[in-house]
Protein backbone atom coordinates (compact mmCIF):
# COMPACT_ATOMS: atom_id res chain seq x y z
CA UNK A 1 0.00 0.00 0.00
CA UNK A 2 1.70 3.27 -1.12
CA UNK A 3 2.27 5.80 1.67
CA UNK A 4 3.08 9.42 0.85
CA UNK A 5 3.35 12.69 2.75
CA UNK A 6 0.21 14.64 3.56
CA UNK A 7 0.86 18.36 3.13
CA UNK A 8 -1.06 21.51 3.93
CA UNK A 9 -1.38 24.34 1.44
CA UNK A 10 1.50 26.19 3.10
CA UNK A 11 3.89 23.39 2.15
CA UNK A 12 4.29 21.85 5.62
CA UNK A 13 3.97 18.13 6.27
CA UNK A 14 1.05 17.36 8.56
CA UNK A 15 1.13 13.56 8.42
CA UNK A 16 1.14 10.53 6.13
CA UNK A 17 -1.61 9.11 3.98
CA UNK A 18 -1.97 5.52 2.81
CA UNK A 19 -3.28 5.13 -0.71
CA UNK A 20 -5.37 2.21 -1.87
CA UNK A 21 -3.45 -0.48 -3.75
CA UNK A 22 -6.49 -1.10 -5.93
CA UNK A 23 -6.37 2.44 -7.34
CA UNK A 24 -2.94 3.95 -6.74
CA UNK A 25 -0.79 0.83 -6.53
CA UNK A 26 -1.52 -1.24 -9.64
CA UNK A 27 0.93 -1.88 -12.45
CA UNK A 28 0.02 0.72 -15.12
CA UNK A 29 -1.36 -0.85 -18.29
CA UNK A 30 0.35 1.09 -21.07
CA UNK A 31 -1.82 -0.31 -23.87
CA UNK A 32 -5.05 0.62 -22.12
CA UNK A 33 -3.67 4.09 -21.31
CA UNK A 34 -2.86 4.58 -24.99
CA UNK A 35 -6.36 3.51 -26.02
CA UNK A 36 -7.94 5.92 -23.52
CA UNK A 37 -5.78 8.86 -24.60
CA UNK A 38 -6.52 8.25 -28.30
CA UNK A 39 -10.25 8.03 -27.53
CA UNK A 40 -10.22 11.33 -25.62
CA UNK A 41 -8.20 13.09 -28.31
CA UNK A 42 -10.58 11.79 -30.97
CA UNK A 43 -13.56 13.08 -28.99
CA UNK A 44 -12.02 16.57 -28.96
CA UNK A 45 -11.92 16.77 -32.75
CA UNK A 46 -14.54 19.15 -34.11
CA UNK A 47 -15.19 17.28 -37.33
CA UNK A 48 -16.51 20.42 -39.06
CA UNK A 49 -14.46 19.93 -42.24
CA UNK A 50 -16.50 20.17 -45.43
CA UNK A 51 -15.98 20.21 -49.19
CA UNK A 52 -18.60 20.61 -51.91
CA UNK A 53 -19.38 17.83 -54.34
CA UNK A 54 -20.57 18.52 -57.87
CA UNK A 55 -24.22 18.76 -56.83
CA UNK A 56 -23.41 21.55 -54.36
CA UNK A 57 -21.35 23.71 -56.71
CA UNK A 58 -23.01 26.73 -58.32
CA UNK A 59 -23.64 26.61 -62.06
CA UNK A 60 -23.19 23.76 -64.50
CA UNK A 61 -26.82 23.45 -65.54
CA UNK A 62 -26.19 23.76 -69.26
CA UNK A 63 -23.95 21.60 -71.40
CA UNK A 64 -20.77 23.68 -72.11
CA UNK A 65 -20.75 22.85 -75.84
CA UNK A 66 -22.37 20.38 -78.17
CA UNK A 67 -21.47 16.72 -77.94
CA UNK A 68 -19.87 16.31 -81.37
CA UNK A 69 -18.13 18.34 -84.00
CA UNK A 70 -16.04 20.76 -81.92
CA UNK A 71 -12.85 18.69 -81.73
CA UNK A 72 -12.90 18.99 -77.96
CA UNK A 73 -13.65 16.40 -75.29
CA UNK A 74 -17.23 15.56 -74.37
CA UNK A 75 -18.50 17.44 -71.30
CA UNK A 76 -21.89 17.72 -69.70
CA UNK A 77 -21.21 20.16 -66.84
CA UNK A 78 -18.62 22.75 -65.92
CA UNK A 79 -18.93 21.54 -62.30
CA UNK A 80 -17.46 18.16 -63.13
CA UNK A 81 -14.54 17.24 -60.84
CA UNK A 82 -12.32 17.48 -63.92
CA UNK A 83 -12.89 21.22 -64.16
CA UNK A 84 -11.42 24.10 -62.18
CA UNK A 85 -14.00 25.09 -59.52
CA UNK A 86 -15.65 21.73 -60.05
CA UNK A 87 -16.89 19.46 -57.31
CA UNK A 88 -14.56 17.51 -55.03
CA UNK A 89 -14.61 13.72 -55.24
CA UNK A 90 -14.82 11.86 -51.90
CA UNK A 91 -13.92 15.00 -49.91
CA UNK A 92 -14.35 15.27 -46.14
CA UNK A 93 -17.82 15.85 -44.77
CA UNK A 94 -18.90 16.78 -41.21
CA UNK A 95 -18.68 13.82 -38.85
CA UNK A 96 -18.16 12.88 -35.22
CA UNK A 97 -14.83 11.26 -34.45
CA UNK A 98 -15.69 10.37 -30.86
CA UNK A 99 -16.25 6.81 -29.73
CA UNK A 100 -16.47 4.98 -26.41
CA UNK A 101 -14.37 2.33 -24.74
CA UNK A 102 -15.92 -0.34 -22.49
CA UNK A 103 -16.51 0.83 -18.92
CA UNK A 104 -14.00 -1.63 -17.43
CA UNK A 105 -11.33 -0.43 -19.86
CA UNK A 106 -11.96 3.22 -18.94
CA UNK A 107 -11.75 2.39 -15.23
CA UNK A 108 -8.48 0.51 -15.74
CA UNK A 109 -7.09 3.45 -17.72
CA UNK A 110 -7.82 6.03 -15.02
CA UNK A 111 -6.40 3.72 -12.32
CA UNK A 112 -3.30 3.16 -14.43
CA UNK A 113 -2.90 6.94 -14.81
CA UNK A 114 -3.17 7.51 -11.04
CA UNK A 115 -0.77 4.64 -10.31
CA UNK A 116 1.80 5.90 -12.81
CA UNK A 117 1.75 9.30 -11.08
CA UNK A 118 2.39 7.67 -7.70
CA UNK A 119 5.07 5.41 -9.18
CA UNK A 120 6.91 8.44 -10.64
CA UNK A 121 6.59 10.46 -7.38
CA UNK A 122 4.48 13.09 -9.12
CA UNK A 123 1.61 13.21 -6.61
CA UNK A 124 1.18 15.86 -3.90
CA UNK A 125 -1.69 15.20 -1.47
CA UNK A 126 -2.97 18.30 0.34
CA UNK A 127 -5.23 18.11 3.39
CA UNK A 128 -7.42 20.89 1.98
CA UNK A 129 -7.38 23.82 -0.45
CA UNK A 130 -9.16 26.94 0.77
CA UNK A 131 -9.00 30.48 -0.60
CA UNK A 132 -10.93 33.42 0.80
CA UNK A 133 -11.33 34.93 -2.65
CA UNK A 134 -10.32 34.01 -6.20
CA UNK A 135 -6.79 35.40 -6.53
CA UNK A 136 -4.22 34.11 -8.98
CA UNK A 137 -1.43 35.44 -6.76
CA UNK A 138 -2.60 33.28 -3.83
CA UNK A 139 -2.73 30.17 -6.02
CA UNK A 140 0.78 30.82 -7.30
CA UNK A 141 1.94 31.14 -3.69
CA UNK A 142 0.37 27.76 -2.80
CA UNK A 143 1.99 26.04 -5.78
CA UNK A 144 5.34 27.59 -4.87
CA UNK A 145 4.97 26.35 -1.27
CA UNK A 146 4.34 22.84 -2.60
CA UNK A 147 7.49 23.08 -4.79
CA UNK A 148 5.48 22.80 -8.00
CA UNK A 149 7.48 24.33 -10.84
CA UNK A 150 6.09 22.31 -13.75
CA UNK A 151 2.63 21.89 -15.21
CA UNK A 152 0.10 20.75 -12.63
CA UNK A 153 -3.38 19.29 -12.46
CA UNK A 154 -5.28 20.41 -9.35
CA UNK A 155 -8.01 17.93 -8.35
CA UNK A 156 -10.60 18.47 -5.62
CA UNK A 157 -13.52 16.30 -4.50
CA UNK A 158 -16.15 18.82 -5.55
CA UNK A 159 -16.17 22.05 -7.53
CA UNK A 160 -14.33 24.81 -5.66
CA UNK A 161 -15.03 28.13 -7.36
CA UNK A 162 -12.24 30.05 -5.60
CA UNK A 163 -9.61 27.47 -6.54
CA UNK A 164 -10.93 27.09 -10.10
CA UNK A 165 -10.92 30.83 -10.77
CA UNK A 166 -7.53 31.31 -9.13
CA UNK A 167 -5.90 28.57 -11.21
CA UNK A 168 -7.38 29.26 -14.62
CA UNK A 169 -5.01 32.11 -15.53
CA UNK A 170 -1.84 30.25 -14.57
CA UNK A 171 -0.10 28.78 -17.59
CA UNK A 172 0.27 25.02 -17.37
CA UNK A 173 -2.13 24.67 -14.42
CA UNK A 174 -5.53 23.01 -14.86
CA UNK A 175 -8.32 22.58 -12.32
CA UNK A 176 -10.62 19.54 -12.31
CA UNK A 177 -12.95 17.73 -9.96
CA UNK A 178 -12.68 13.98 -9.36
CA UNK A 179 -15.54 13.42 -11.80
CA UNK A 180 -13.83 15.44 -14.55
CA UNK A 181 -10.26 14.14 -14.18
CA UNK A 182 -9.31 11.71 -16.94
CA UNK A 183 -6.27 9.80 -18.16
CA UNK A 184 -5.36 12.40 -20.79
CA UNK A 185 -5.32 15.27 -18.27
CA UNK A 186 -3.36 13.24 -15.73
CA UNK A 187 -0.68 12.28 -18.24
CA UNK A 188 -0.50 15.75 -19.79
CA UNK A 189 0.62 17.36 -16.51
CA UNK A 190 3.88 16.85 -14.66
CA UNK A 191 2.36 17.05 -11.16
CA UNK A 192 -0.92 15.96 -9.63
CA UNK A 193 -2.09 18.16 -6.75
CA UNK A 194 -4.98 16.32 -5.12
CA UNK A 195 -6.84 17.00 -1.89
CA UNK A 196 -7.34 14.37 0.79
CA UNK A 197 -11.09 14.47 0.20
CA UNK A 198 -10.54 13.85 -3.50
CA UNK A 199 -8.31 10.85 -2.73
CA UNK A 200 -11.06 9.35 -0.57
CA UNK A 201 -13.64 9.93 -3.28
CA UNK A 202 -11.42 8.39 -5.99
CA UNK A 203 -10.86 5.32 -3.82
CA UNK A 204 -14.56 5.06 -3.07
CA UNK A 205 -15.49 5.18 -6.75
CA UNK A 206 -12.69 3.09 -8.28
CA UNK A 207 -11.54 0.66 -5.58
Amino acid sequence: MPTIDLMNQNGSKVGDIELSDAVFGIEPNVDVLHDAVVMQQASKRQGTHKTKNRSERKGGGAKPWRQKGTGRARHGSIRSPLWVKGGIVFGPTPRQYGYKLPKKVRRLAIKSAYSSKVKDNEVVVVDDLQLEAPKTKDMIKILSSLSVEETALVVTADYNEQVALSARNIEGVTFATVDDANALELLNHDKLIITQGAVEKVEEVLA
